[in-house]
């Protein structure tokens, strides 16, 4: 059942109500609230403190500061007046239609608080499609206009290119014209200008004193082209994956979890561990050195007894009472955060709960539990008093235990008369 808690604090105005609610060391992500105009509810395990309010709320407007250890709410009133008490009575039927009114109500609001974010959400995505898509358009008709204006520039280049051979086809046809006429005359052709009275500029035009025997043709020099590539083929070899499935069929966590579990088998079973050197086959037994180290802590030597644990848990890391005993160990020598340590690791290997390993989870939640306790974290000591206490409900020893601390935590009972 959980704790009540009854060391709150309110004071009020006109028109406002201040409560405020020690969290007994909780931590602020584990604190749930739950106000209405009606009631109000904060949970952290495991406490609990409710009030069924004396006159209704606004909720919208209310608030609530949580931190520094300690709750703090400003319940905005409804009506500007002073109320006689926080509470109001009810009986316990009136109380449970509260309740269920209270959860169904944060339920609804819950309801239209995601039904607006996907709202919202479905907005921001139509609104990001139709921005790509304005941006997609205005970058196509950007790259459409510079594809018409390169093809306007190259249709005018082919057409200079085009006006330019055919000007200087036409220059040579009237040259190879002039230079046939030269020919057949055996003398220079003159330009006559067409100017009156003035004498005509001679201008040869073809000179023939070289020429032997008719026009020569000039034939350009062929290029050099290299010689053709050899036809050739090239080898890839791929690495090969260490496991049969191909990478598409295979789950990477299970992949990941075989690795591990081959790392622990090769750590088990490595023989060149310096400290394997001089042992005999006996004492490479992980279970005759949890014997040992058990002989050792009832001797009372408990670091000879943590170092054969040490030894065996090298050996092989599954096997539970190595770690809930090496805790017991670390315990006696006040190495507490130690404790806590291999005590999880126990219980992480005692998982699932059975019966078989009821006994060894028991031990494992007590020295926790003692561990926390000592560290003065009475709240996580009392949760693993509590589990081992559901292990074994009918152990007065652990019960009496458990409600000592559950005391100290009231601030009942103080630490040291414990």
């Amino acid at each position: 059942m959980p704790l009540i808690v009854r060391d709150h604090t309110w004071t009020q105005n006109q028109s406002t109500v201040y409560i405020s609610v020690p969290l007994k060391g909780a931590k602020t992500t584990n604190v749930h609230v739950i106000c209405t105009d009606e009631y109000l509810k904060v949970s952290f395990p495991p406490f609990l403190f409710e009030v069924f309010l004396f006159e209704p709320i606004n909720e919208e407007k209310s608030e609530a500061r949580i931190g520094n250890g300690v709750a703090v709410f400003s319940l905005q009133k409804r009506r500007e007046e002073f109320w006689e008490q926080l509470f109001t009575n009810i009986d316990k039927e009136e109380q449970k239609q509260v309740r269920e009114r209270a959860i169904l109500k944060v339920q609804e609001k819950e309801a239209e608080k995601s039904k607006a974010k996907a709202s919202r959400i479905q907005q921001e995505k139509k609104y990001a499609l139709e921005t790509m898509m304005k941006l997609e358009n205005e970058e196509r008709d950007r790259i459409q206009k510079i594809k018409d204006e390169e093809c306007a520039r190259a249709t005018a280049e082919l057409e200079f290119w085009r006006e330019t051979q055919r000007k200087t086809a036409e220059e040579k046809e009237n040259r190879q014209k002039l230079e046939g006429a030269g020919k057949r005359d055996n003398k220079p052709v003159y330009q006559k200008t067409e100017r009156a009275n003035v004498t005509p500029a001679i201008t040869p035009l073809y000179n023939t004193s070289n020429t032997t025997s008719g026009q020569r043709s000039i034939k350009p020099k062929p290029k050099d082209l290299p010689v053709p590539r050899s036809a050739g083929c090239i080898k890839i070899s791929f690495t090969p994956r260490v496991f049969p499935t191909a990478l598409r069929e295979s789950r990477v966590p299970e992949e990941e979890e075989w690795l591990k579990k081959q790392a622990e088998a090769r750590r088990a079973v490595d023989t060149d561990l310096a400290e394997l050197e001089d042992l005999s086959e006996e004492e490479r037994n992980p279970d005759w050195l949890r014997e040992k180290g058990d002989k050792l802590f009832m001797a009372g030597n408990f670091q000879a007894a943590v170092n054969a644990y040490n030894l065996g848990i090298k050996l092989n890391r599954k096997i539970p009472a190595l770690f809930s005993n090496r805790a017991a160990c670390h315990l006696k020598l006040r190495n507490l955060h130690k404790a806590i340590e291999d005590s999880s690791q126990a219980l992480e290997l005692l998982t699932p709960a059975v019966s078989a390993n009821a006994a060894a989870r028991l031990k494992a939640h007590v020295r926790r539990g003692t561990a926390f306790c000592e560290l003065q974290l009475y709240v996580e000591g009392l949760l693993d008093y509590q589990a081992a206490l559901e292990i074994e409900p009918r152990n007065e020893a652990l019960r009496t235990d458990t409600d000592k601390i559950r005391e100290i935590i009231q601030g009942n009972t103080s630490p040291s008369s414990s």
